[in-house]
């Protein structure tokens, strides 16, 4: 039986060191990538260290092919301000749909939830009809306006909400709180896994939103940097160092990101199939 048990524990970490390999390994690639020269990263077969280590892609990417550091503060700036403007709107909605009792409470949520069914490309036109008619295509406002709300995260959030116990409103009522600080003083203290994670998603998603810059904005300065690193892909070339190299410096603050609110992401998903 001990036997067994060990190697059954081996194929185990057989399976998840097989499964780290194939998510790290373009990660890598692309590190590597970054520090080779256009040759070397064209060449058959392909070179899995660089021959010649060099920063001329990095040095190229952020001087002279676009202008990326108006880039990566658009793309900074348009994930901020939706994240955090999302994390609000989302908590209050969550919330008032979870503790809360309305008219058509629950008929207005099946509404909410049904977004989540429509694909999001449905939205693009009625959404830049909207932009247009208020005169912001082709501006920063454009990248974040029509993303400063979330189905999902509304969702989400409710579900945080409704795991939490009643006692603890009844309590705060007796002790002569209103609904704002039973929200901002003891709801929302308590569902930080749940804001963690949703941090995590829409910083995640509104970094690397590539289709809708692209539909609103054709100015090069007000791009980010999904969009703005597609165009060293040419028709008969492709920087692929300079690619690379953008896309390093493009993942460094999601990384960030998600070391800050490890711990409570991790604790979100745990927690999440704990009932009562």
């Amino acid at each position: 039986m001990h036997k067994r048990i060990n190697t059954g524990h081996l194929i185990v970490h057989l399976a998840l060191l097989a499964g780290i390999v194939v998510v790290v390994f373009p990660f890598l690639w692309m590190l590597l990538t970054s520090f080779k020269t256009t040759g070397e990263s064209l060449k058959i077969p392909p070179t899995f260290f660089p021959e010649k280590w060099t920063l001329e892609a990095y040095k190229t990417i952020t001087s002279s092919t676009i202008p990326f550091g108006t880039v990566y503060l658009n793309t900074i700036l348009s994930a901020v301000i939706t994240t955090v403007v999302q994390i609000v709107f989302c908590s209050m909605a969550g919330y008032a749909f979870a503790r809360i009792e309305f008219p058509f409470k629950n008929f207005i949520f099946v509404l909410l939830l049904s977004v989540l069914m429509v694909p999001g490309q449905i939205f693009l036109l009625p959404q830049y009809q909207l932009i247009q008619k208020m005169g912001l295509l082709n501006t920063i406002p454009a990248l974040f306006l029509p993303n400063l709300f979330s189905a999902f995260g509304t969702f989400l959030l409710r579900q945080f909400f409704m795991s939490m116990p009643q006692e603890l409103e009844d309590a705060a009522i007796v002790d002569g709180c209103n609904r704002f600080q039973i929200f901002g003083r003891i709801m929302v203290p308590l569902i930080q896994p749940g804001i963690a994670a949703l941090t995590i998603f829409t910083f995640k998603f509104a970094w690397n939103d590539f289709m809708w810059p692209l539909i609103v904005n054709n100015s090069m300065d007000k791009l980010i940097l999904g969009p703005a690193l597609s165009t060293l892909q040419g028709q008969y070339t492709t920087q692929y160092p300079m690619q690379m190299a953008g896309a390093v410096l493009a993942v460094i603050p999601l990384v960030v990101i998600f070391f800050i609110f490890q711990k409570q992401f991790i604790e979100s998903v745990a927690t999440s199939g704990i009932k009562g």
